[in-house]
């Protein structure tokens, strides 16, 4: 079976974007492994917030690295996503764990927020890969946030670089 894995850049104050929305505080000078990440997977779960800052970013002359990928936009709001992906909306878990069960790579849930907070209080990621910046930014959108009760992982591994940032992977206690 396919594995959902949250893989996200985290401050150390538990923030996934500065306060305007910016994230120029991630580090960018070393791969920290998301080359070997990237193999992994073949498909990317995306929050409507997260998918429309992909496509503005897109729309402003940057490539998107993951085209190739099948993608899915997550959304009770969106009318159409653009060609090559597919919307998704109504029962998350049964639509999930039917893409789960289908062969293939794992999936990367890429975000945002929200969405991550509705994966995580449905059940449904086996793994976090939390890259954390040795940055306090104060102010901004924390990564949890209303999440139903407690929520058990395990360490699964952890490799720190020069720059200070470390790399947490957590499996989900079933």
């Amino acid at each position: 079976m396919r594995k959902v894995i949250l893989c996200v850049a985290v401050s150390l104050d538990g923030l996934i974007e500065g306060p305007n929305g910016e994230y120029d505080w991630c580090l960018t000078d070393q791969d920290y492994g998301m080359s070997a990440f990237i193999k992994r997977i073949d498909t990317i779960f995306y929050g409507r917030k997260s998918y429309e800052m992909m496509l503005h970013a897109q729309q402003g002359g940057d490539i998107n690295p993951y085209a190739k990928m099948k993608s899915y936009v997550f959304s009770n709001t969106l009318a159409k996503p653009f060609e090559g992906t597919e919307l998704v909306s109504g029962d998350l878990s049964s639509k999930v764990n039917a893409l789960k069960n289908q062969p293939g790579k794992d999936i990367w849930l890429w975000g945002g927020a929200s969405l991550t907070t509705s994966f995580l209080n449905a059940g449904l990621i086996d793994e976090m890969i939390l890259a954390v910046h040795p940055v306090v930014l104060g102010a901004g959108k924390p990564l949890f946030s209303n999440i139903d009760g407690r929520k058990h992982f395990t360490l699964r591994s952890s490799e720190a670089y020069s720059s200070g940032l470390v790399m947490l992977t957590y499996e989900a206690k079933k």
